[in-house]
């Protein structure tokens, strides 16, 4: 008898559909926190290859007078990131005379084997969660290991993610101690905290005397749009961490020259050079020189510069934010989130 031909082998397989994934603001809180980023950071930058990962410069279109749309991609070829993703960021300043957040953002990830759409996410909560995190890898490597006070300055959406993601890092501190232009939101943020239960033992407090509570912060944290200079440089503490997130233009300044000329700069990468009020400022009066600059954030990761080498030295680091950073976070939460599934 003749055999049945055999037809499954003849025949092409099924392709494979993938629905991309939405990834709301209440998932990214339940799948992210800030410990989990700060280590995903360590342990994920340091690996990065400039051979592997592509990162162009943000892209930034005027809207209005006002207002803008930022663009940032970050495509990775390399086997362990198999990931491209773009940042799409929409800043209307305006916003707050409506009640409304001035910054908010979409984050698409795709496969970059395939080009496939994966995921969208809630890119402002990202945000969030990357900016909060970046600063409290830094302050792991240059704060003080001993670092008791952490001063916050603003009390935005980004201020509670940075003080988590410092407290996260500096399991040492012991008060925190926050200042805003409108203290009532300082202090609605500090009975916030004081809500939370995983913080029992650190003392929250707002305080109103600027200039006084620099003074007494082993890590100062800024996060302000301001165009005036909030941190005084003679205030800091001989060994205080000056952390500086909010300008991301020339016009922008959260300190003034003595806290660049007292402190070692460290930047997130070289765009802050070019893009942060605090250190374009400084270069043009002739405060420091970009070789001045201690070096940025991978480097540190890797070894390649030092950080703080003694107990009295005050260091600084300026974030502008990345792509890179970005990928990472949208790759720690797509997997958690496929794993959960």
């Amino acid at each position: 008898m003749a055999s049945t031909p055999n037809t499954t082998n003849d025949e092409k397989p099924n392709k494979i559909e993938t629905n991309p994934i939405f990834i709301s603001a209440d998932s990214l809180h339940s799948i992210l926190s800030h410990q989990s980023l700060i280590q995903h950071f360590h342990s994920s930058l340091p690996r990065i290859s400039t051979s592997t990962i592509q990162t162009p410069i943000r892209q930034n279109y005027a809207v209005s007078q006002s207002s803008s749309l930022l663009l940032m991609p970050s495509w990775s070829s390399s086997t362990s990131l198999p990931y491209m993703g773009v940042k799409l960021v929409t800043h209307f300043p305006q916003n707050s005379t409506l009640n409304l957040p001035g910054i908010h953002a979409s984050y698409v990830l795709f496969s970059s084997t395939t080009g496939q759409t994966l995921a969208s996410m809630d890119g402002t909560v990202l945000t969030l969660y990357r900016t909060a995190c970046v600063s409290g890898l830094a302050s792991k490597i240059l704060a003080r290991d001993d670092s008791k006070v952490l001063v916050m300055i603003g009390a935005g959406a980004l201020a509670p993610h940075l003080i988590k993601a410092h407290l996260a890092a500096r399991p040492s501190l012991q008060k925190v101690i926050i200042w805003n232009r409108t203290m009532e939101k300082a202090r609605i943020l500090v009975e916030n905290l004081r809500a939370c239960v995983e913080y029992n033992g650190v003392c929250f407090e707002s305080n109103e005397l600027l200039e006084e509570i620099i003074e007494m912060g082993d890590i100062v944290s800024c996060a302000t749009n301001s165009e005036v200079p909030l941190v005084r440089g003679e205030k800091l503490k001989y060994g205080a961490h000056l952390d500086l997130v909010g300008s991301f233009n020339h016009n922008m300044r959260e300190c003034d020259d003595e806290a660049i000329r007292r402190g070692r700069v460290f930047v997130d990468n070289e765009v802050a050079l070019i893009e942060a009020g605090e250190l374009v400022g400084a270069f043009e009066r002739g405060v420091i020189t970009k070789d001045d600059i201690a070096g940025n954030l991978l480097e540190l990761l890797k070894g390649e510069k030092k950080g703080r080498r003694e107990s009295k030295e005050v260091t600084v680091f300026k974030s502008v934010g990345s792509a890179v950073v970005d990928l990472l976070a949208a790759q720690l939460v797509y997997e958690i989130h496929i794993k959960q599934l």
